[in-house]
């Protein structure tokens, strides 16, 4: 059942301005860092702690053999998704049915990274659930923090991060530049007046102007960039009367968060009206967003008393051919011109001739079935507005402008103290903020039935990086949908759209967490329910979870027949015949497969879903020692995955034609397949195609007489596996294959040599991995430990620890052994890993093999 990851994990984030050296807290952080394995930087809104965490992070990354990962919250609203955007971060795909934070805890056990925890102070509870079960959990996980607020626990050690100290504006400023307010000031307004500079002129008034915004990083970026268009002292005045109007009207107020507000308030009197509906409306989206979206978000509804206009109708119910399921009803010719490849919200008009089913827009009978939304903000502006609007907020520091690292264009994001303002000005208009989610969740909806259309066909690793890119506000659409009356059904629909997401972009964990939330929602038997029950049962992985999956698929099945939507039901049908074949029932699934792929697609199905049926018969067919049979279908698959220059569902087709060969024992045809398979896999991502395919190709290498790359192969793999399931969710047919691999290289290597091959090939990337496999150049990591002997030395305790957990011994087993406790040998486990530079336990026993 697929899965994805992000390509390299998610690493700190970009810097889009320079940023002004604290030095002093930068060391003391790295020195917190290096004793405690919990360290939060505390501190009000807008003095610099994500960035200041940021460089920390960088600083000691080399410390860490498992890398530094970033977890940013500021777009989460659901405790329970924490866990799960920690997993995201760190490119784990666990598909088990035990607690989020439990399989987390597990999968990382034998790590040694760093985990940046950037924004907890909403979710206090659940990050400092996190850290504490990483910190008792795990020997080598250490967790730098960010928040407003102390997250609680007895091992937390506290980094208080203080706003930047300003100079005397009446003392010696000889040396203005060493000085970090005024040096940020002096930066960022030259950003805006080319050639400003600190001189012996203006020193006195940049430090009386930092001073009196208390040294606020963000407070002093948003009063620089008013440089455009005043002087320094003009500026002065014009904060100081500001500064008093909202001190006389909140003498409570902290006086930090009175002086950001004064200088947030300010910046916001100085936008144009058009630029204040933009901030308020784009205040609804946790994450980065494009143009579009942000020219969707700020439109008003049509109001035809006002003369504004707006594609959709002011009742908010879309009559035409708007997405339910992103396909069409029927069959469809070359000539209709739909390709089926862009991302947009098009109507594609039909006619009929060729076999292959129109990937494009819904029927007509699909509508949105919510309130209709308040008349707020109308006249809204319209496109070339929005963009102006947008344009402004970039200028005046309140958007940031990202490039997307994925080619796909200028991205947009609120700073959360700025978007938390935003929605503050929302909210003074009854019915604004719940118009306005509507608008982007409604916009969500029509972009992932686009993405649902388009994804049978070229372009997948575009839709690929921009769901992921977008994965915080469609979590913000979801929430809405199902927290928000009378919304609930938009909510199960939307879960559903995106069954190609979450199963081939790997986000099985969090899918289901929507689904489940969707379908307790929504008990009333509707087509939208039909597909949820499928796409859940689509994300079951586990030996544990796949009776409930297959429950769940036939439910889909009886209730989608018994609403006359033949589509939904041969999609359940293509989900009864997956779990067969993974609970090793391949008579059954064989059965069940014959009769899908000969009935056909039937219209409105999926073609990613009629190609895959095609795939599992083929699967059957070679696991049941049918390889001709199997070799004949797949053939049949890939002329319509090249049709549509396919290329998710075509990897598969090659996999199980290089099973097919496989069976055959003609290796030589079924290492290209195989090859070929893994390649697209890694195209898009997908982590647990990658592992089939690894496995695959380990069996191959052993067929070919290749034991040590059959062992690189198979340490790869499980490492790979390792993030997915370790079991390979209790399937004897791969488990059987795997074993046997095993079995033969050690044979042929001895137990010292088959440990060394494993334990280089445990020790790769994911991309390291797929390149030897591929026989590409391989770019060696800068660590590689198990290549070389290393040259400390380990105490004769750490020596006795060492050897015991290369016989396998967990701690607590070591400990019992050398009648020491528990904690004592984690801490001589923690040791020997720091002086070898390993980040885990199989590497320790390859070392310990390879000495001996």
């Amino acid at each position: 059942m697929g899965g994805s990851a992000p390509r390299g994990g998610c690493r700190l984030p970009v810097e889009t301005t320079s940023f002004v050296d604290r030095r002093e807290e930068q060391a003391a952080g790295r020195e917190l860092l290096a004793k405690a394995r919990l360290v939060t930087l505390t501190g009000p809104g807008g003095v610099g702690k994500t960035r200041l965490a940021a460089h920390i992070a960088s600083r000691v990354e080399r410390a860490f053999p498992d890398g530094v990962r970033y977890v940013a919250l500021a777009g989460l609203r659901d405790p329970e998704l924490v866990p799960l955007a920690a997993a995201d971060a760190l490119g784990l795909h666990d598909h088990s049915d035990r607690l989020p934070l439990d399989a987390l805890v597990q999968r990382l056990r034998d790590r040694r990274l760093l985990l940046v925890v950037d924004n907890c102070e909403h979710l206090l509870a659940a990050c400092a659930g996190l850290a504490a079960a990483l910190l008792r959990g795990t020997t080598g996980v250490r967790v730098l923090a960010t928040s407003r607020h102390r997250l609680g626990l007895t091992e937390e050690h506290l980094m208080e991060v203080r706003p930047l100290p300003v100079p005397d504006p009446d003392g010696d400023l000889s040396a203005a530049e060493s000085h970090p307010a005024l040096a940020l000031f002096a930066d960022r307004a030259a950003a805006v007046l080319p050639g400003f500079r600190l001189t012996p002129a203006n020193r006195a008034a940049v430090a009386r102007l930092c001073r009196r915004l208390d040294g606020l990083p963000l407070a002093i970026e948003l009063a620089a960039v008013r440089m455009r268009v005043l002087g320094l002292d003009q500026l002065l005045v014009r904060l100081d009367d500001r500064y008093r109007l909202l001190t006389a009207g909140s003498p409570a107020a902290l006086p930090r968060h009175q002086t950001l507000r004064a200088a947030v308030d300010w910046s916001h009197e100085l936008c144009t009206e058009q630029e204040q509906s933009a901030w308020a409306h784009l205040s609804v989206l946790p994450g980065s967003f494009d143009l579009e979206t942000a020219e969707t978000v700020c439109r008003a509804p049509a109001c035809a008393e006002n003369g504004c206009s707006d594609p959709m109708p002011a009742e908010g119910v879309c009559r035409g051919p708007v997405p339910a399921e992103g396909v069409c009803r029927g069959p469809v010719s070359a000539e209709d011109g739909c390709s089926g490849s862009v991302l947009a919200e098009v109507v594609c008009r039909r006619s009929a001739s060729t076999p292959a089913v129109c990937q494009g827009p819904a029927p007509a009978e699909a509508v949105w079935q919510g309130p209709a939304p308040a008349q707020v903000g109308c006249p809204g502006p319209g496109s070339p507005d929005v963009l102006e609007a947008v344009a402004g907020l970039v200028d005046k520091s309140v958007l940031v402008r990202e490039d997307d690292p994925d080619g796909g264009g200028a991205r947009y994001r609120l700073l959360d103290t700025l978007r938390h303002y935003g929605l503050e000005r929302l909210r003074e208009r009854p019915g604004a903020e719940v118009a306005v989610r509507r608008r982007h969740r409604d916009r969500t909806q029509r972009y992932a039935a686009a993405c649902e259309a388009a994804w049978f066909g070229p372009g997948q690793r575009e839709i690929v990086a921009r769901l992921r890119a977008d994965r915080d506000n469609l979590r913000a659409a979801l929430d809405f949908s199902l927290t928000t009356p009378g919304e609930a059904l938009a909510g199960l629909r939307l879960a559903g759209t995106l069954w190609f997401h979450w199963h081939a972009c790997g986000a099985p964990r969090e899918g289901r967490h929507w689904l489940d939330r969707a379908l307790d929602a929504n008990p009333e038997p509707t087509p939208e329910r039909a597909r949820a029950l499928w796409v859940s049962a689509l994300l079951a992985g586990s030996p544990e979870d796949l009776t409930r999956g297959l429950r769940r698929a036939r439910e889909a099945r009886a209730l989608a027949e018994r609403l006359g939507d033949p589509a939904e039901a041969a999609h359940a049908d293509y989900v009864i015949g997956v779990v067969q074949l993974f609970a090793d029932d391949l008579t059954a699934a064989h059965a069940h497969y014959e009769t899908t792929v000969a009935r056909g697609p039937v219209p409105g199905q999926h073609l990613s879903l009629h190609g895959l049926d095609m795939v599992e018969l083929a699967c059957a067919h070679a696991f049941l020692g049918r390889p001709d049979r199997a070799v004949a279908v797949c053939e049949q698959a890939l002329r319509l995955c090249e049709a549509h220059g396919e290329d998710w569902v075509r990897s598969y087709v090659l996999r199980i034609l290089a099973l097919a060969h496989a069976v055959r024992a003609d290796w030589p045809r079924a290492e290209p397949c195989a090859r070929q398979a893994l390649r697209r896999k890694l195209d898009v991502h997908d982590v647990i195609g990658i592992g089939l395919t690894l496995d695959l190709l380990a069996r191959i290498a052993d067929g070919l007489g290749a034991a040590e790359r059959t062992a690189v192969l198979l340490g790869g793999a499980d490492r790979v596996w390792f993030d997915i399931d370790r079991d390979r969710w209790g399937s004897t047919a791969l488990n059987s294959a795997r074993r046997a691999c095993e079995t033969s290289a050690r044979a042929a290597l001895g137990p010292g040599g088959y440990e060394r091959a494993y334990g280089r090939g445990g020790a790769f990337g994911l991309a390291e991995i797929v390149a030897y496999a591929l026989d590409e150049e391989l770019q060696e990591p800068e660590r590689q430990p198990e290549l070389r002997m290393s040259p400390v030395r380990l105490t004769r305790r750490e020596t006795e620890v060492a050897e015991l957990v290369a016989e396998g011994l967990g701690n607590q087993q070591i400990a019992d052994r050398l009648v020491i406790a528990r904690r004592t040998a984690e801490g001589h486990v923690e040791r020997i890993l720091g002086k070898l530079g390993f980040s885990n336990r199989s590497q320790i026993a390859a070392w310990v093999t390879a000495r001996r």
